[in-house]
């Protein structure tokens, strides 16, 4: 009979533990995947006739959240995020039209405060390495000499920023919005003629957490 009584409150009390945890799973550590898109564009601009429109690009890649408290955590990400601008603009004396894309690392390192379990409120710094650019120039293809301005451009690989965002959290799903703009600009010391400015881009993206 003590057996019995011992086994029972044995697995009375790993039921209330594993319920606990299921109940509220802002104090559990999760890992989770992501993918989606980001809107860029760029602000600060500085260059002759420089005017700049958004673009579309991919970006993915793995998120954490580390609990503090039950309302405060912490959640460091690693993110393949395309970014760039379409513009057009006066350089050399020549008219030009660009298309840039811009393959980045991003590591933002985010504050999380959890008001409640579905809904996730995200703020904090971001590094970005920049991996990959690429300029594809529609009106100046005989302007030799702005191809090679932009070409020896003086770029920025390591930059630093900030994004804001929020998460909803739907069981595993976790579909996440966000804001976030360099504070450092693209160009490396101040040598450049080309256009200088900062990347900004609003994301959207869709998650799954694992638990």
């Amino acid at each position: 009979m003590n057996k019995i009584i011992i086994c029972f409150t044995i697995v009375t009390l790993l039921s209330n533990h594993l319920f606990s945890q299921d109940e509220d799973d802002r104090v559990q550590f999760q890992f989770g995947i992501k993918a989606g898109i980001n809107f860029a564009n760029v602000y600060d601009e500085q260059g002759d006739d420089f005017t700049a429109d958004g673009k579309i690009g991919f970006v993915g890649g793995v998120f954490m959240a580390i609990p503090i408290v039950s309302a405060i955590g912490f959640q460091p990400e690693v993110l393949f995020s395309q970014k760039g601008f379409k513009a057009t603009g006066s350089l050399l004396g020549n008219n030009y039209g660009l298309t840039r894309t811009t393959d980045f690392i991003d590591i933002p390192l985010l504050l999380a405060v959890k008001p409640i379990e579905q809904l996730t409120i995200l703020a904090g710094p971001q590094f970005s390495y920049l991996l990959k650019r690429k300029d594809v120039f529609e009106n100046a293809v005989n302007s030799v000499e702005v191809i090679d301005e932009f070409d020896n451009d003086n770029i920025r690989k390591n930059i630093f920023g900030v994004a804001f965002g929020v998460n909803l959290n739907l069981d595993k799903i976790v579909l996440g919005a966000r804001a976030a703009w360099d504070v450092s600009t693209n160009n490396g010391d101040g040598t450049s003629q080309t256009p200088q400015y900062k990347n900004a881009w609003l994301q959207a993206t869709v998650g799954f957490r694992f638990l």
